[in-house]
C-alpha cells in the first residue's frame, strides 16, 4: 500500500500543474484580446477625431473664403479674392501686389500659426454684426397696461404679498428666466416691499405685479423730492447707500442648523466658493458649513465635540429647559467666531463683519439636552471698549425667537456689567428689533425700581447705579413713556402707581430670567493678557 501511495503523488502534482498552466494560458489570451480591442477602439477614435478635424478645417477655409469675397466686393475688386495672397478656393498664388495692410495681416496669420494658435485670418469688423451687450435688453410693450417690459431696476409698482394683498415695491435687481410663450425671456425681479423691512425682500414675476400701478416719469420726480428714509436716519447716507448696493440681493436663501431649516434675511459675505449655493448646511456644534448634506453627515461622524468651545460660565434650568452660556475668546477660537459672524450676518442687516475677531468676546447661549448643546443665540462685546459698550452685536436665531431668549441675552449682558461694576450700553446704531427689545428691558428694570414704595425718592444717577444702565438710555426711556419732565433746569420723574402698572403690562414678560447666583465668571483682565503676551 505504501508503494501505491508513493506512485500516485507525482500523478496528482502533474494534474495540478497542468491545470495551473491552462488557467495561465487562458488569462494571457484574455489579456491579449482585451489589449487588441483597446487598440482597435483607440484607432477608431483617432480616425473619427481626424475626420472631425478635417471637417472643421474645410468649414474654416470655406468661411474664410466667404468673408474674403465679402471684403473684396466691399472694396470694389469684383473677383471676390484677396489680392497678393494665396487664393482660399483654388490654392493658387495671386500676382497682384499686396498692400501694407494686407502684408501686416499675413504676418499676423503666420505668427499665430508659428506660435501654435488656431490661425484665423483677420476680419473687417465693420462687416460683422456687433456683439450683443448684457445691458442691451429688447423692450416689449405689455398689451394690457402699455408698460415697457422688462421693468428697469429702480422701478416702482404694486406687487402681491403672501396675504394676497397688493403693496408698493421697488425693483432691486432682475434676472432672465425661462423662455416665455412668445419667445421673449420671462424676467424675475428681486423687489423690496417699501412698507416692510429688507428681510422680506424676495424674487417675484410679472404675474405677481399690477402693471397698471407702475409709476411714470413725473411720479419719479415727485417721489424723489418727498423721499425721506426714517428707518435709517442714524446712518451716514453715503455709507448706507454703499452698504445697500453691496448687499441688495441675498446670496444664501436658506440654512440648515441641527433640526431647523431657516430662511435667511440678508446678504452675508461668504467665501467666493459658497456664493453660488442657495442652501448651506451648518454643524450646530462647530459651526462649520458645507455645500451638501453628505459633507455635513461625514463631518458629524468624525466630530467628537458636542458643545461650543470656550468656558461654560452659566447653567440654569427654568421652565423645564436648561440654558447655558459659554464665553469664547475670539483670539483663541478664531474659526468658530468667524463662522458665527457669517451665520449672524444672514439675519442682521447693518452688522459690520470683522474677519479679525481677536478683540471680541463672544457669549453663546445654548439649550442643553441629551444630544448636546444647541446654539440659540449670542452676543459679543469688545474686550476693552473706550465708549463703555457692554454689547456689540446680538442675535437670536429665528428658530428660537418669541421664546424669551432675546430678553435673556440682554439681561445677561447687564449682569456681566454689574459683576464688572461698570455702566454699560449697547453699541449704536440699534436695529429695529434691537431697539424694541432694549426699550422693553429698560422699561421693566426702571419701573420695577420706581414701583417699590421704599424708594420714593430716586434720581437718575441712583437708577443708573442700581441697574448699570447708562443715564442717556434712562432719560430716553422715561421720555418715551412720558414719565420725565424738565423743570427748573433738572429732570423730574413723574410716575403715578397706576401709570407704572400700565406701562409694565405693556412691556410684557421678562422672558427667560437670569439667576445671578448661577453665574461663575471673572471679568476680562486686559493687563494680565498683556503681561502674558510680553512673557
Amino acid at each position: 500500500p505504501s508503494q501505491r501511495t508513493r506512485s500516485r503523488r507525482p500523478r496528482v502534482s502533474r494534474r495540478l500543474a497542468k491545470r495551473a498552466r491552462t488557467r495561465g494560458r487562458r488569462a494571457r489570451e484574455r489579456a491579449l484580446a482585451s489589449r487588441e480591442e483597446g487598440l482597435r477602439a483607440r484607432d477608431a477614435t483617432a480616425k473619427n477625431r481626424g475626420a472631425r478635424s478635417h471637417a472643421r478645417g474645410a468649414l474654416r477655409h470655406a468661411t474664410t473664403a466667404r468673408i474674403d469675397r465679402s471684403i473684396a466686393e466691399r472694396r470694389g475688386t469684383g473677383d471676390g479674392r484677396k489680392r497678393g495672397t494665396r487664393d482660399a478656393m483654388t490654392g493658387k498664388e495671386n500676382d497682384t501686389p499686396k498692400t501694407e495692410k494686407q502684408d501686416g495681416e499675413e504676418k499676423q496669420e503666420k505668427k499665430a500659426h508659428h506660435t501654435g494658435g488656431n490661425a484665423r485670418p483677420p476680419v473687417d469688423t465693420s462687416l460683422l454684426p456687433p456683439k450683443p451687450k448684457e445691458e442691451d435688453v429688447v423692450k416689449v410693450k405689455h398689451a394690457a397696461s402699455g408698460v415697457m417690459l422688462p421693468l428697469d431696476v429702480g422701478a416702482r409698482v404694486s406687487c402681491r404679498w403672501r396675504d394676497g394683498q397688493m403693496y408698493p415695491v421697488r425693483v432691486i435687481e432682475r434676472r432672465a428666466g425661462p423662455k416665455g410663450v412668445l419667445g421673449q425671456e420671462e424676467y424675475e425681479y428681486y423687489v423690496h416691499y417699501e412698507q416692510f423691512n429688507r428681510r422680506l425682500d424676495t424674487w417675484v414675476t410679472i404675474a405677481d405685479m399690477d402693471l397698471d400701478t407702475a409709476e411714470t416719469d413725473d411720479d419719479k420726480k415727485k417721489r424723489k423730492a418727498e423721499e425721506v428714509d426714517e428707518e435709517h436716519a442714524d446712518f451716514d447716507p453715503n455709507a448706507l447707500r454703499e452698504h445697500e448696493e453691496c448687499t441688495k440681493v441675498r446670496n444664501i436663501l436658506s440654512v440648515e442648523l441641527g433640526r431647523h431649516q431657516m430662511d435667511t434675511w440678508y446678504f452675508s459675505p461668504f467665501p467666493p466658493e459658497y456664493t453660488t449655493c442657495k442652501k448651506l448646511y451648518f454643524c450646530e456644534f462647530t459651526l462649520n458649513f458645507f455645500k451638501r448634506k453628505e459633507q455635513l453627515q461625514r463631518h458629524l461622524r468624525k466630530n467628537e465635540m458636542y458643545h461650543p468651545p470656550g468656558d461654560e460660565i452659566y447653567r440654569n434650568e427654568t421652565r423645564g429647559r436648561t440654558a447655558a452660556f459659554f464665553e469664547i475668546d475670539g483670539k483663541k477660537d478664531k474659526i468658530f467666531c468667524q463662522n458665527l459672524c457669517y451665520l449672524a450676518k444672514l439675519f442682521l442687516d447693518h452688522k459690520t463683519l470683522y474677519y479679525d475677531v481677536d478683540l471680541f468676546l463672544f457669549y453663546v447661549l445654548c439649550e442643553v439636552d441629551e444630544r448636546g448643546y444647541h446654539i440659540v443665540g449670542y452676543f459679543s462685546k469688545e474686550k476693552c471698549s473706550e465708549e463703555g459698550y457692554n454689547l456689540a452685536c446680538i442675535l437670536t436665531l429665528p428658530a428660537y425667537q418669541r421664546k424669551g431668549y432675546g430678553k435673556m441675552l440682554i439681561s445677561f449682558s447687564y449682569e456681566l456689567s454689574k459683576k464688572e461694576g461698570k455702566v454699560g450700553t449697547p453699541e449704536r446704531p440699534l436695529s429695529d428689533l434691537g431697539l424694541v427689545s432694549y426699550r422693553g428691558y429698560w422699561t421693566r428694570e426702571l419701573l420695577a425700581i420706581l414701583k417699590d414704595p421704599s424708594r420714593a425718592v430716586m434720581s437718575i444717577k441712583d437708577l443708573s447705579e442700581l441697574t448699570m444702565i447708562k443715564t442717556e438710555d434712562i432719560i430716553s426711556t422715561l421720555q418715551h413713556l412720558n414719565l420725565l419732565a424738565y423743570q427748573k433746569g433738572a429732570y423730574v420723574i413723574c410716575a403715578a402707581p397706576e401709570i407704572i402698572e400700565k406701562h409694565l403690562k405693556e412691556a410684557g414678560s421678562p422672558g427667560v430670567e437670569v439667576d445671578p447666583s448661577k453665574l461663575i465668571w471673572t471679568p476680562y483682565n486686559a493687563e494680565k493678557e498683556y503681561q502674558n503676551f510680553r512673557g
